[in-house]
Protein backbone atom coordinates (compact mmCIF):
# COMPACT_ATOMS: atom_id res chain seq x y z
CA UNK A 1 0.00 0.00 0.00
CA UNK A 2 0.98 3.32 -0.56
CA UNK A 3 1.71 5.90 2.07
CA UNK A 4 -1.05 8.21 2.81
CA UNK A 5 -0.61 12.04 1.43
CA UNK A 6 -1.77 12.76 5.13
CA UNK A 7 0.17 11.03 6.97
CA UNK A 8 3.81 13.34 7.59
CA UNK A 9 1.20 16.00 8.74
CA UNK A 10 -0.72 13.13 11.34
CA UNK A 11 2.83 12.52 12.68
CA UNK A 12 3.22 16.02 13.02
CA UNK A 13 0.45 16.65 15.05
CA UNK A 14 0.45 13.71 16.76
CA UNK A 15 4.04 14.95 18.09
CA UNK A 16 2.69 18.72 19.21
CA UNK A 17 -0.39 16.33 21.12
CA UNK A 18 2.52 14.63 22.91
CA UNK A 19 4.46 18.05 23.63
CA UNK A 20 1.11 19.43 24.88
CA UNK A 21 0.67 16.30 27.74
CA UNK A 22 4.39 16.71 28.86
CA UNK A 23 3.14 18.11 31.63
CA UNK A 24 0.79 16.43 32.61
CA UNK A 25 2.54 12.91 32.39
CA UNK A 26 5.37 14.58 34.78
CA UNK A 27 8.26 11.59 33.34
CA UNK A 28 10.78 13.00 35.87
CA UNK A 29 9.01 13.67 38.80
CA UNK A 30 7.19 9.80 38.35
CA UNK A 31 11.35 8.59 37.85
CA UNK A 32 11.90 10.15 40.94
CA UNK A 33 8.97 8.64 42.60
CA UNK A 34 9.34 5.34 41.49
CA UNK A 35 13.41 5.27 42.75
CA UNK A 36 11.83 6.81 46.17
CA UNK A 37 9.34 3.67 46.42
CA UNK A 38 12.30 1.13 45.15
CA UNK A 39 14.28 2.17 48.70
CA UNK A 40 11.42 1.74 50.51
CA UNK A 41 10.63 -1.59 49.50
CA UNK A 42 14.20 -2.29 49.75
CA UNK A 43 14.50 -1.38 53.67
CA UNK A 44 14.82 -4.18 55.97
CA UNK A 45 11.19 -4.95 57.62
CA UNK A 46 9.32 -3.82 54.67
CA UNK A 47 7.31 -6.55 54.29
CA UNK A 48 6.32 -6.80 58.28
CA UNK A 49 3.24 -4.20 57.56
CA UNK A 50 1.27 -6.00 54.82
CA UNK A 51 -1.22 -2.93 54.71
CA UNK A 52 2.19 -0.06 53.84
CA UNK A 53 3.86 -2.81 51.46
CA UNK A 54 0.52 -3.53 49.27
CA UNK A 55 0.04 0.11 48.67
CA UNK A 56 3.48 0.99 48.28
CA UNK A 57 3.40 -1.97 45.42
CA UNK A 58 -0.10 -0.59 44.33
CA UNK A 59 1.92 2.70 44.21
CA UNK A 60 4.58 1.90 42.31
CA UNK A 61 2.86 -0.49 39.88
CA UNK A 62 0.86 2.65 38.84
CA UNK A 63 4.05 4.98 38.44
CA UNK A 64 5.45 2.18 36.57
CA UNK A 65 2.59 2.12 33.85
CA UNK A 66 2.41 5.21 33.38
CA UNK A 67 6.17 5.91 32.80
CA UNK A 68 6.05 2.41 30.52
CA UNK A 69 3.04 4.35 28.48
CA UNK A 70 5.27 8.00 28.57
CA UNK A 71 8.48 6.06 27.03
CA UNK A 72 6.80 3.68 24.50
CA UNK A 73 4.71 6.92 22.89
CA UNK A 74 8.08 8.18 22.88
CA UNK A 75 9.60 5.83 20.80
CA UNK A 76 6.56 5.14 18.65
CA UNK A 77 6.82 8.80 17.52
CA UNK A 78 10.61 8.81 16.74
CA UNK A 79 10.00 5.55 14.95
CA UNK A 80 7.55 6.85 12.85
CA UNK A 81 9.91 9.26 11.52
CA UNK A 82 12.21 6.98 10.42
CA UNK A 83 9.23 4.66 8.91
CA UNK A 84 7.58 7.35 6.80
CA UNK A 85 11.19 7.95 5.15
CA UNK A 86 11.39 4.25 4.60
CA UNK A 87 7.68 3.57 3.76
CA UNK A 88 7.72 5.11 -0.23
CA UNK A 89 10.14 2.06 -1.10
CA UNK A 90 8.34 -0.72 0.91
CA UNK A 91 4.62 -1.53 1.10
CA UNK A 92 5.00 -3.51 4.05
CA UNK A 93 6.58 -0.57 5.75
CA UNK A 94 4.03 1.58 4.84
CA UNK A 95 1.23 -0.59 6.17
CA UNK A 96 3.46 -1.14 9.37
CA UNK A 97 3.66 3.13 9.46
CA UNK A 98 -0.31 3.28 9.06
CA UNK A 99 -0.64 0.91 12.13
CA UNK A 100 1.92 2.82 14.00
CA UNK A 101 0.45 6.05 13.61
CA UNK A 102 -3.44 4.44 14.45
CA UNK A 103 -1.94 3.25 17.62
CA UNK A 104 0.07 6.16 18.40
CA UNK A 105 -3.31 8.63 17.94
CA UNK A 106 -5.38 6.55 20.12
CA UNK A 107 -2.58 6.39 22.93
CA UNK A 108 -2.53 10.52 22.35
CA UNK A 109 -6.39 10.28 22.63
CA UNK A 110 -6.50 8.34 25.71
CA UNK A 111 -3.90 10.27 27.27
CA UNK A 112 -5.97 13.63 26.50
CA UNK A 113 -9.00 12.12 27.86
CA UNK A 114 -7.39 11.71 31.56
CA UNK A 115 -6.78 15.29 31.47
CA UNK A 116 -10.18 15.68 31.61
CA UNK A 117 -10.14 14.42 35.43
CA UNK A 118 -10.14 16.92 38.25
CA UNK A 119 -12.03 15.45 41.03
CA UNK A 120 -10.62 14.55 44.06
CA UNK A 121 -11.62 10.98 44.03
CA UNK A 122 -11.88 10.64 40.19
CA UNK A 123 -8.16 8.63 39.48
CA UNK A 124 -9.25 5.73 42.20
CA UNK A 125 -11.72 3.00 41.67
CA UNK A 126 -14.91 2.53 41.79
CA UNK A 127 -18.05 1.04 43.24
CA UNK A 128 -21.14 0.59 41.09
CA UNK A 129 -24.79 -0.20 42.11
CA UNK A 130 -27.77 -0.90 39.70
CA UNK A 131 -31.15 -0.62 40.93
CA UNK A 132 -34.16 -1.73 39.31
CA UNK A 133 -36.69 1.66 38.65
CA UNK A 134 -40.30 1.50 37.60
CA UNK A 135 -41.61 -0.82 35.14
CA UNK A 136 -41.75 -4.21 37.35
CA UNK A 137 -40.67 -7.17 35.67
CA UNK A 138 -39.12 -5.39 32.80
CA UNK A 139 -37.03 -2.90 34.75
CA UNK A 140 -35.98 -5.49 36.72
CA UNK A 141 -34.66 -7.32 33.32
CA UNK A 142 -33.34 -4.04 32.17
CA UNK A 143 -31.46 -3.37 35.29
CA UNK A 144 -29.59 -6.91 34.26
CA UNK A 145 -29.07 -5.53 31.00
CA UNK A 146 -27.52 -2.53 32.59
CA UNK A 147 -25.57 -4.63 35.06
CA UNK A 148 -24.44 -6.64 32.14
CA UNK A 149 -23.70 -3.68 29.77
CA UNK A 150 -21.37 -1.39 32.52
CA UNK A 151 -19.37 -4.48 33.53
CA UNK A 152 -18.23 -5.16 30.12
CA UNK A 153 -17.64 -1.54 29.38
CA UNK A 154 -15.08 -1.85 32.11
CA UNK A 155 -13.47 -5.02 30.95
CA UNK A 156 -13.09 -3.89 27.32
CA UNK A 157 -11.43 -1.14 29.07
CA UNK A 158 -8.86 -3.67 30.70
CA UNK A 159 -10.39 -2.71 34.34
CA UNK A 160 -10.54 -5.41 37.02
CA UNK A 161 -14.12 -5.90 37.61
CA UNK A 162 -16.15 -7.90 40.91
CA UNK A 163 -19.41 -8.36 41.24
CA UNK A 164 -19.53 -7.85 45.20
CA UNK A 165 -23.47 -8.52 45.74
CA UNK A 166 -26.79 -9.18 43.26
CA UNK A 167 -30.46 -9.20 44.51
CA UNK A 168 -32.41 -11.64 42.56
CA UNK A 169 -36.07 -10.06 40.78
CA UNK A 170 -39.32 -11.82 41.44
CA UNK A 171 -39.67 -13.70 37.87
CA UNK A 172 -36.74 -12.04 35.91
CA UNK A 173 -33.46 -10.23 36.29
CA UNK A 174 -32.50 -8.41 39.11
CA UNK A 175 -33.43 -5.79 41.97
CA UNK A 176 -29.88 -4.72 42.47
CA UNK A 177 -26.26 -5.37 42.30
CA UNK A 178 -23.08 -4.01 43.52
CA UNK A 179 -19.37 -4.22 41.67
CA UNK A 180 -15.88 -2.92 42.28
CA UNK A 181 -14.33 -1.29 39.40
CA UNK A 182 -9.93 -1.56 39.14
CA UNK A 183 -8.13 0.69 37.58
CA UNK A 184 -6.91 3.67 36.18
CA UNK A 185 -9.87 6.42 37.09
CA UNK A 186 -12.52 4.29 36.82
CA UNK A 187 -14.66 6.79 39.72
CA UNK A 188 -14.02 9.40 36.66
CA UNK A 189 -15.17 7.33 34.05
CA UNK A 190 -18.15 6.24 35.83
CA UNK A 191 -19.71 9.69 36.72
CA UNK A 192 -20.50 9.79 33.25
CA UNK A 193 -23.09 6.91 33.53
CA UNK A 194 -24.63 7.89 36.97
CA UNK A 195 -28.07 8.77 36.56
CA UNK A 196 -31.54 7.14 35.39
CA UNK A 197 -31.25 4.56 32.28
CA UNK A 198 -34.63 4.31 30.14
CA UNK A 199 -35.38 1.27 27.90
CA UNK A 200 -38.28 1.07 24.78
CA UNK A 201 -39.25 -1.62 23.52
CA UNK A 202 -41.59 -4.80 23.11
CA UNK A 203 -41.95 -6.43 26.65
CA UNK A 204 -41.01 -10.34 26.01
CA UNK A 205 -42.61 -10.13 29.67
CA UNK A 206 -46.49 -8.99 28.34
CA UNK A 207 -48.67 -11.11 26.45
CA UNK A 208 -50.22 -8.89 23.93
CA UNK A 209 -47.06 -7.86 22.60
CA UNK A 210 -46.97 -4.06 23.83
CA UNK A 211 -44.37 -1.43 24.18
CA UNK A 212 -42.89 -0.97 27.94
CA UNK A 213 -40.97 2.01 29.21
CA UNK A 214 -38.68 0.50 31.93
CA UNK A 215 -36.08 2.43 33.92
CA UNK A 216 -32.46 1.13 35.75
CA UNK A 217 -30.78 3.66 38.16
CA UNK A 218 -27.00 3.92 38.36
CA UNK A 219 -24.76 5.22 41.65
CA UNK A 220 -21.33 5.59 41.85
CA UNK A 221 -19.28 5.71 44.77
CA UNK A 222 -15.27 6.09 45.26
CA UNK A 223 -13.30 3.13 46.86
CA UNK A 224 -11.35 5.11 49.29
CA UNK A 225 -8.97 3.53 51.76
CA UNK A 226 -7.69 5.99 53.94
CA UNK A 227 -10.59 7.04 56.82
CA UNK A 228 -10.66 10.49 56.78
CA UNK A 229 -13.79 12.84 58.95
CA UNK A 230 -16.74 10.38 58.35
CA UNK A 231 -17.31 8.57 61.36
CA UNK A 232 -20.02 5.57 61.28
CA UNK A 233 -21.09 4.85 64.91
CA UNK A 234 -22.19 0.99 65.57
CA UNK A 235 -25.34 2.65 67.11
CA UNK A 236 -26.17 3.63 63.45
CA UNK A 237 -25.66 0.71 62.03
CA UNK A 238 -28.39 -2.59 61.39
CA UNK A 239 -26.26 -5.55 60.17
CA UNK A 240 -28.67 -8.29 58.61
CA UNK A 241 -26.95 -11.65 57.51
CA UNK A 242 -29.01 -13.86 55.06
CA UNK A 243 -27.84 -16.66 52.41
CA UNK A 244 -26.08 -15.65 49.54
CA UNK A 245 -27.61 -16.02 46.21
CA UNK A 246 -26.71 -14.68 42.70
CA UNK A 247 -29.46 -13.38 40.26
CA UNK A 248 -30.63 -16.94 39.04
CA UNK A 249 -27.86 -18.69 40.28
CA UNK A 250 -25.31 -16.81 37.96
CA UNK A 251 -23.44 -14.40 39.11
CA UNK A 252 -22.75 -15.17 43.07
CA UNK A 253 -22.48 -18.45 44.09
CA UNK A 254 -24.24 -19.47 47.53
CA UNK A 255 -23.03 -19.30 51.02
CA UNK A 256 -24.37 -18.86 54.56
CA UNK A 257 -22.25 -15.53 54.53
CA UNK A 258 -24.25 -12.74 53.53
CA UNK A 259 -23.92 -9.75 55.20
CA UNK A 260 -26.58 -6.46 54.46
CA UNK A 261 -25.74 -3.28 56.93
CA UNK A 262 -28.05 -0.46 57.05
CA UNK A 263 -26.65 3.15 57.58
CA UNK A 264 -29.51 4.84 59.63
CA UNK A 265 -28.97 8.25 59.81
CA UNK A 266 -28.85 8.50 55.85
CA UNK A 267 -30.83 5.34 54.81
CA UNK A 268 -27.90 4.03 52.74
CA UNK A 269 -28.23 0.18 52.46
CA UNK A 270 -25.57 -1.97 51.17
CA UNK A 271 -24.43 -5.66 51.05
CA UNK A 272 -21.77 -7.75 50.47
CA UNK A 273 -22.20 -12.04 49.41
CA UNK A 274 -18.95 -12.43 47.53
CA UNK A 275 -16.45 -13.39 50.45
CA UNK A 276 -16.71 -16.72 52.08
CA UNK A 277 -16.91 -15.80 55.56
CA UNK A 278 -19.20 -13.48 57.43
CA UNK A 279 -16.50 -11.94 58.63
CA UNK A 280 -14.91 -10.83 55.66
CA UNK A 281 -18.06 -9.96 54.08
CA UNK A 282 -18.65 -7.40 56.53
CA UNK A 283 -15.41 -5.95 56.14
CA UNK A 284 -16.00 -5.59 52.42
CA UNK A 285 -19.58 -3.85 53.37
CA UNK A 286 -17.76 -1.72 56.00
CA UNK A 287 -15.82 -0.30 53.34
CA UNK A 288 -18.65 0.24 50.36
CA UNK A 289 -20.62 2.01 53.32
CA UNK A 290 -17.59 4.56 54.33
CA UNK A 291 -17.25 4.85 50.33
CA UNK A 292 -21.32 5.63 49.84
CA UNK A 293 -20.90 8.25 52.65
CA UNK A 294 -17.76 9.70 51.16
CA UNK A 295 -19.79 10.03 47.43
CA UNK A 296 -22.79 11.17 49.73
CA UNK A 297 -20.99 14.22 51.42
CA UNK A 298 -18.75 15.35 47.97
CA UNK A 299 -22.46 15.17 45.98
CA UNK A 300 -23.91 17.67 49.17
CA UNK A 301 -20.80 20.00 48.75
CA UNK A 302 -21.22 20.06 45.07
CA UNK A 303 -24.84 21.46 45.24
CA UNK A 304 -23.87 23.30 48.31
CA UNK A 305 -21.47 25.55 45.63
CA UNK A 306 -24.25 25.12 43.27
CA UNK A 307 -26.30 26.97 45.51
CA UNK A 308 -24.47 29.53 46.39
CA UNK A 309 -23.70 30.00 42.75
CA UNK A 310 -27.45 30.42 41.85
CA UNK A 311 -27.64 27.44 39.71
CA UNK A 312 -30.26 25.05 38.77
CA UNK A 313 -30.34 21.64 40.66
CA UNK A 314 -29.51 18.41 39.26
CA UNK A 315 -30.72 15.77 41.58
CA UNK A 316 -27.98 13.38 41.45
CA UNK A 317 -28.31 10.56 40.47
CA UNK A 318 -32.05 11.12 39.71
CA UNK A 319 -31.77 12.34 36.70
CA UNK A 320 -32.41 10.41 33.20
CA UNK A 321 -29.31 10.58 31.30
CA UNK A 322 -29.95 8.45 28.45
CA UNK A 323 -32.43 6.85 26.52
CA UNK A 324 -32.37 3.38 24.59
CA UNK A 325 -34.90 2.75 22.33
CA UNK A 326 -35.71 -0.91 20.68
CA UNK A 327 -39.15 -0.10 19.16
CA UNK A 328 -40.73 1.21 16.98
CA UNK A 329 -37.21 2.42 16.17
CA UNK A 330 -33.09 1.69 16.92
CA UNK A 331 -31.55 4.23 18.74
CA UNK A 332 -29.06 4.97 22.16
CA UNK A 333 -29.49 9.00 22.91
CA UNK A 334 -27.53 10.66 25.48
CA UNK A 335 -29.78 13.54 26.98
CA UNK A 336 -27.06 15.55 28.19
CA UNK A 337 -24.62 15.62 24.87
CA UNK A 338 -27.40 14.47 22.29
CA UNK A 339 -25.15 12.26 20.82
CA UNK A 340 -26.87 9.35 19.92
CA UNK A 341 -26.12 5.92 17.55
CA UNK A 342 -28.23 3.58 15.88
CA UNK A 343 -26.10 0.26 16.50
CA UNK A 344 -27.92 -0.73 20.20
CA UNK A 345 -26.25 -3.91 20.46
CA UNK A 346 -23.04 -2.78 20.33
CA UNK A 347 -23.76 -0.25 23.04
CA UNK A 348 -25.79 -3.11 24.77
CA UNK A 349 -22.74 -5.11 24.80
CA UNK A 350 -20.41 -2.40 26.29
CA UNK A 351 -19.42 -0.18 23.72
CA UNK A 352 -20.03 3.33 25.69
CA UNK A 353 -16.83 5.33 25.04
CA UNK A 354 -17.86 7.82 23.37
CA UNK A 355 -20.93 8.43 25.56
CA UNK A 356 -18.25 8.78 28.11
CA UNK A 357 -15.86 11.09 26.28
CA UNK A 358 -18.58 13.37 24.64
CA UNK A 359 -19.99 14.07 28.64
CA UNK A 360 -15.98 14.42 30.21
CA UNK A 361 -15.67 16.74 27.31
CA UNK A 362 -19.12 19.03 27.98
CA UNK A 363 -18.01 18.89 31.94
CA UNK A 364 -14.31 20.06 31.28
CA UNK A 365 -15.52 22.85 28.40
CA UNK A 366 -18.32 24.16 31.53
CA UNK A 367 -15.63 24.01 34.66
CA UNK A 368 -13.45 26.01 31.87
CA UNK A 369 -15.85 28.58 30.91
CA UNK A 370 -17.39 28.92 34.93
CA UNK A 371 -16.15 31.68 36.72
CA UNK A 372 -13.10 31.30 38.85
CA UNK A 373 -13.80 30.93 42.83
Amino acid sequence: MAVPESAPQRIADARDRFAALEPHLRPDELRARVAELDAAMGESGFWDDQDRAAKTTAERSRATRRLEIHDQLASDLEDLEGLLELADEDDDLAEELVEQLDSVEKRLADLEEERLFTGPYDAGDALVTINAGAGGTDAQDWAEMVLRMQMRWAERRGFKVDLLEASAGEQAGIKSATFRVEGDHAYGLYGAERGVHRLVRISPFDSQGRRQTAFAGLEVAPVVEEVGDIEIRDEDLRVDTYRASGAGGQHVNKTDSAVRLTHQPTGIVVACQQERSQTANKETAMKMLYAKLVERAERERQEEIAKEKGEAQDVGWGSQIRSYVLNPYTMVKDLRTNVETGNVQNVLDGDLDEFVRAWLLQQAGEAEAAPAE
